[in-house]
């Protein structure tokens, strides 16, 4: 569960390592985000490698997409996953990507909702 003040790891190139989240959207007074849920953030650290390259800059807020949760994540099929970190991948205000690869894998639950680009972005599927 990811909730405001949580230290994220960015899953895309655009040039943020990780983010801080400031708020959870989609609701009066929600609390938590679970996968496919958007977020409010805020980039805390950039790559070292891109710094003079970077789309983003340090102390920006963004929307970011949440791909990847520690929490365990059962299925309808009974079966349940869970994963190493929690994970976003930033947008801008139109819903697009701002990065151009998304690393890591996706759960194929976002491939069922409005998120059909960061799939096709993504390397694996879980």
């Amino acid at each position: 569960m990811i909730q405001q003040q949580t230290i994220l790891k960015v899953a895309d190139n655009s040039g943020a390592k990780t983010v801080r989240c400031i708020k959870v959207l989609g609701g009066f007074k929600k609390r938590y985000a679970k996968l496919g849920d958007i977020v409010v953030v805020s980039v805390q650290q950039l790559r070292n490698k891109s710094k003079k390259t970077s789309k983003v800059s340090k102390g920006e807020v963004f929307r970011a997409l949440v791909v990847r949760i520690k929490k365990k994540h059962q299925k309808k099929d009974g079966s349940s996953f869970f994963l190493q970190e929690n994970a976003v991948a930033l947008i801008n205000k139109q819903g697009n990507p701002i990065g151009t690869r998304i690393l890591g894998p996706i759960p194929k639950m976002l491939k069922k909702t409005k998120f059909m680009k960061f799939v096709s972005l993504s390397i694996g599927l879980i």
